[in-house]
């Protein structure tokens, strides 16, 4: 299951917004965060797609939610306007933003370009 985000755990296991202004990653491995809402219905469709691929890539990939209704600091933080969001984290680099309810093909493209992950067998 994917681990839901608060502002405190985002600043603890992802990126500390608050003593840093330049993207610095605090994971040892990729992750990928869902800005979701309740009320949201493609969030719905999306989310047992990553429940799903949290299984397949399990060990390889972190993924994480965030509520957008409950912590609007960091909705506003990554100019979230459109729900879902996913924003992809590689190890290094630089995020990459999609919006939208992407099919699960399209996730495991995505960990194979932005990730270097190729779906397990």
């Amino acid at each position: 299951m994917p681990t839901h985000l608060t502002k405190e755990t985002f600043i603890e296991k992802v990126f500390d917004f608050e003593k840093e202004k330049d993207w610095n990653y605090k994971g040892d491995k990729p992750a990928i965060i869902d800005f979701y809402a309740d009320w949201c219905g493609p969030c719905k469709m999306v989310s047992p797609v990553l429940e799903e691929l949290d299984k397949e890539y399990k060990g390889t990939i972190n993924f994480y939610k965030i509520d957008t209704e409950a912590q609007q600091e960091l909705a506003a933080m990554f100019g979230i306007r459109s729900i879902p969001s996913l924003l992809f984290i590689p190890v290094e680099g630089q995020p990459q933003m999609a919006a939208g309810a992407l099919p699960k093909p399209t996730f495991e493209k995505a960990f194979e370009d932005i990730f270097n992950i190729k779906k397990p067998e």
